[in-house]
């Protein structure tokens, strides 16, 4: 394994993603905020449209405490999976200015489990543990010719695997063999330094063993966008979807909705279900919503569906 381990330092040397901005920082929160926004988000978009403003609205541990909540689900606006801004928030308001640096500690806080405390650890701390995001799962799998495996073996096979001779540089270099020699749809195995040990060498891309997809479940809905007096009804989210989030009235099809004008259809994919909703404008008053401008609407957090709905609107008063 020796050997294996020196191919794999050269490689990383070569080939190793050295320039994210989150590996030239010591700083733990923006390793922190990086970790968070890294979870089941690509690197590519968290690099392209939400690390950088992130950190300047809130710079510091403090600020993001500080800041409301509104605030906070404004600047994640686009990158989903709200509760991780929630929990965020959260966590910085319980920190009092430092984040805890053991793995116990830190998965205390809100929307830290192991996985992503071992990251933090390992990278804001230099602590020599290993680490577990989706390229090191599938990498143990192959390595080892696991189809399937739970929780506690991948861990078991985690230690094992893990060189604590160089824990800080093999964490960051696993990471990249994953994201591009040893990827989900394609397998280089010429290029992987550990292909000559590897269980799964001689079909890479049956390991592990594919869950079957299912197929995407349609919710149809109505939007409506209710206005009076020059004002838009909006209400925040209470629901464990999409909660904290700002958003207009939604009914079922079936609902009866009078006296609109249709604006248009829009069509949203979430994770879980895709949204297929007819948009409409109704010129009345309704009960138990807030009431806003557009210009204060802009300033709100909203979910990509109820964006589309009022880029309709926009585009029915043009």
């Amino acid at each position: 394994m020796k050997k294996a381990y020196k191919l794999f330092y050269k490689w990383y040397e070569k080939n190793g993603r050295h320039d994210l901005p989150w590996r030239l920082s010591s700083d733990p929160y923006r390793i922190w905020v990086s970790e968070i926004m890294l979870q089941q988000t690509q690197v590519k978009t968290v690099l392209a449209r939400f690390y950088f403003p992130f950190l300047k609205a809130f710079p510091s541990l403090e600020t993001l405490a500080n800041a409301s909540e509104d605030e906070v689900l404004k600047m994640w606006e686009g990158l989903g999976y709200y509760t991780r801004a929630r929990n965020l928030h959260k966590s910085a308001k319980l920190c009092a200015s430092v984040l805890p640096q053991s793995v116990h500690e830190l998965t205390a806080l809100p929307g830290i489990g192991r996985s992503t405390a071992h990251a933090i650890a390992a990278f804001a701390y230099k602590t020599p543990l290993p680490i577990m995001d989706a390229n090191v799962k599938r990498i143990l799998c192959r390595f080892y010719g696991l189809k399937k495996a739970g929780e506690k073996l991948l861990w078991e096979k985690a230690y094992d695997f893990f060189d604590a001779e160089h824990p800080y540089d093999f964490n960051q270099a696993i990471m990249d063999l994953g994201a591009s020699v040893c990827m989900a749809k394609a397998a280089l195995c010429h290029e992987c330094p550990f292909a000559s040990l590897c269980m799964a060498v001689d079909d890479p891309l049956a390991y592990p063993q594919k869950k079957v997809k299912k197929s995407t479940p349609v919710r149809r809905k109505q939007i409506v966008i209710h206005r009076h007096q020059g004002r838009f009804a909006l209400k925040q989210r209470d629901t464990r979807f999409l909660n904290g989030l700002w958003g207009f009235s939604e009914y079922e099809q079936s609902d009866a909705i009078t006296t609109t004008q249709k604006l248009g259809e829009i069509v949203q994919v979430y994770s879980h279900f895709r949204l297929e909703a007819e948009v409409y404008l109704r010129q009345a008053h309704i009960e138990e919503h807030e009431w806003f401008t557009l210009e204060e609407i802009n300033k709100l957090a909203l979910s990509r569906a109820d964006h589309k709905a009022l880029a309709l609107l926009d585009m029915s008063e043009k």
